[in-house]
């Protein structure tokens, strides 16, 4: 069965378990909360979804109003109804947030989270605010003081962490202002996120909308972002990861518009690989990139069969952006290589079909490193207007009607080091 298929069968499905298979309904107000916006109603939603998880499991209903929580913990087998007109509201209280291990490493409890659980769906309509305005003036604080060393010296928590588990559908409800990553899958499988708005304000740190983690079987559709970093970034490991690492695979993101945002990103955290993604009528408008694939030399795996189709971008500062010098883009004139270890990234067989873009900065770049040349890139039916053109070097790129022209009059400069086999 497709994974397109799959998801609607494993939509279809959970709603049915959660509203009509499953005979519990708990109301959260039932439960004690107040909803009222000011009072903390964090003990009695989590009360209402482990009083509905006991047995079979059932629907927690999160009717109009909104309510203060700080982390909570979602189980299998629970649907959590956040009806139109309802908010789950992050509390500004740094000491609601318990310091715990996460992802590998000690950060901050998420606002809401799933650990190990299946077949559980959020939606109806509803909001999850995160409140992330304190701890964005943390994280600037820290960075102009250059204190800064990374996210788990300062963290945040997470709005959603799907963390260790399978058959979770997101639905039809509104994702906004999480302190910092918005929606996290980690090593969870079986996933669609579908009919969403996630919203954050332009300069609001690391507020990336859907960071799929060494996750696997995830469809992405109708989704609307506009956030602060990436609209998705893909990723299946950490910097200088000592390993083991799972690969992220079998994505497939469709019919989505993203604005405000760095674009639909692969990486650059890929330690564990990624492959079988594709990416189809997405519409960029106003993002600093849009399709990125992105690593370096300590941080990379095997990154392979990409599909980005039906694509159309509006002043997207740089449309393609595939390089293996991240947070660089490209090396100033010819460079060494390097050994090639354990996190070398190897780019390969990527294809870029019917895409559009104009009022770019730069049209371009395809970069790979001297020891490990991005290859097989395949564009096809692409036409991109910009200021700059396009750059290519240690990668190998053929394919057919492609145009891309510039202000500055260098449509694409190949290197010495790379090929460009490309048919008007």
């Amino acid at each position: 069965m497709n994974l397109r298929l799959r998801a609607l069968v494993l939509g279809a499905g959970m709603l049915v378990g959660g509203r009509v298979g499953f005979a519990k309904v708990c109301d959260v107000k039932q439960a004690g909360a107040k909803g009222d916006g000011t009072t903390k109603d964090t003990v009695a939603v989590q009360r209402a979804i482990d009083t509905c998880s006991a047995g079979k499991g059932g629907t927690v209903e999160v009717t109009p109003g909104t309510y203060l929580i700080g982390p909570i913990v979602l189980k299998s087998n629970v649907t959590l109804d956040l009806q139109a007109g309802a908010t789950l509201l992050g509390s500004r209280d740094v000491a609601d947030y318990p310091r715990q291990m996460e992802m590998r490493e000690m950060w901050i409890q998420p606002l809401v989270s799933t650990v190990g659980a299946r077949n559980v769906t959020i939606h109806g309509g509803g909001t999850l605010d995160g409140n992330g305005e304190t701890w964005w003036a943390m994280a600037r604080s820290v960075k102009e003081a250059g204190i800064y060393k990374g996210s788990n010296t300062h963290p945040r928590p997470m709005l959603l962490l799907i963390d260790h588990s399978s058959h979770v559908v997101v639905e039809g409800i509104t994702v906004q202002n999480s302190a910092m990553w918005q929606i996290v899958p980690y090593y969870s499988d079986d996933l669609v996120f579908r009919r969403l708005r996630i919203l954050a304000p332009q300069h609001s740190p690391n507020t990336d909308a859907i960071d799929p983690f060494a996750s696997s079987h995830i469809l992405i559709d109708h989704v609307f972002s506009s956030v602060g970093d990436d609209n998705i970034a893909i990723k299946s490991g950490v910097i200088d990861s000592p390993g083991p690492d799972s690969p992220s695979h079998d994505i497939t993101i469709t019919d989505c518009e993203f604005e405000r945002g760095h674009g639909l990103s692969i990486g650059s955290e890929l330690s564990g690989g990624a492959y079988n993604i594709r990416a189809e009528r997405i519409h960029f408008k106003g993002t600093d990139q849009g399709i990125r694939i992105k690593s370096n030399r300590d941080r990379g795996g095997q990154i392979y069969g990409m599909t980005f189709k039906d694509i159309t971008m509006e002043d997207v500062r740089t449309p393609i952006l595939i390089s293996e010098y991240y947070p660089k883009v490209a090396p100033e004139g010819e460079v060494a290589g390097a050994p090639i270890g354990r996190l070398t990234p190897f780019f390969h067989d990527f294809t870029i079909e019917n895409v559009t873009a104009t009022g770019a900065t730069n049209t371009g770049y395809i970069v790979g490193l001297p020891e490990s040349p991005v290859k097989n890139v395949v564009l096809k039916h692409v036409k991109i207007s910009g200021q700059k053109g396009m750059i290519v070097m240690y990668a190998q790129v053929s394919g057919e009607d492609v145009s891309v022209t510039s202000e500055d009059g260098k449509a694409v400069s190949v290197a010495a080091n790379a090929t460009w086999a490309v048919t008007k």
